[in-house]
């Protein structure tokens, strides 16, 4: 299958990494944008599957400006690329909805690992309804992904939390995992799947969602670790 990406960075030696990358792991059509406005023409002239951003483009406006233009007028889901955050622009991207962070610098591994992942999500979510109904003694209730916080598994059935409510579902938690991985849920134990958005903090061995703790499998801890992005 074909597959189209733009890279937005404004070095251009990271920029040919990139594309060396991309190239390598078969992606075919790729195009380089080094400033701002002329990603946001190639934006709106050209259809890409994938966007990669830097977050820290030179100039006025920077690649989560970019992100939130995308938000309002294209349906382009896109990485962002940084070599740090401050929590200002921590709090910005992560209004954004990214698929994916790619910390600088980076190695080819990590680059397929973020791009493939992506790739994945996209093709799920194309799969994936906007929202779900769960039955309720009022009848089949509308529950959409963003509502949920975490879903626990009490043996052949689930319980699902939202910050107002909770529904026993008459599924396993691998086949709701199936449907939410999509929304940006990961399993972090054996018995619990969590809406990764909605954390509150991690601490000890735990993720919180407001004061509620879930904790993290020791089978599950390193690579939901591997997919923080810390400052």
């Amino acid at each position: 299958m074909e597959r189209s990406v733009l890279i937005v960075e404004d070095e251009p030696l990271i920029a040919d990494d990139l594309l060396y990358h991309l190239e390598d792991i078969g992606i075919s059509t790729i195009e380089v944008a080094l400033k701002y406005e002329e990603a946001l023409e190639k934006i709106q002239n050209t259809q890409f599957d994938l966007a990669l951003l830097d977050v820290n483009l030179s100039g006025n406006r920077d690649g989560i400006d970019l992100a939130n233009f995308i938000k309002r007028q294209q349906s382009l889901p896109f990485i962002f690329i940084t070599s740090y955050y401050d929590q200002d622009t921590l709090n910005r991207a992560k209004e954004t909805d990214p698929l994916a962070y790619i910390l600088k610098p980076f190695d080819k591994r990590e680059v397929t690992v973020g791009v493939e992942m992506a790739f994945h999500k996209i093709a799920l979510s194309k799969k994936a309804p906007s929202r779900f109904y769960v039955r309720d003694k009022d009848g089949l209730l509308p529950v959409n992904p963003d509502e949920i916080l975490y879903v626990e598994a009490f043996d052949n059935y689930a319980k699902v939390f939202t910050e107002t409510n909770s529904h026993i579902i008459s599924h396993t938690l691998k086949s709701i995992e199936d449907k939410l991985t999509p929304f940006g849920f990961d399993r972090v134990h054996k018995s619990y799947l969590i809406n990764t958005s909605k954390i509150s903090r991690i601490n000890d061995g735990y993720v919180f969602f407001n004061e509620t703790p879930i904790p993290i499998g020791r089978a599950y801890k390193n690579i939901f670790m591997s997919k923080i992005a810390l400052l």
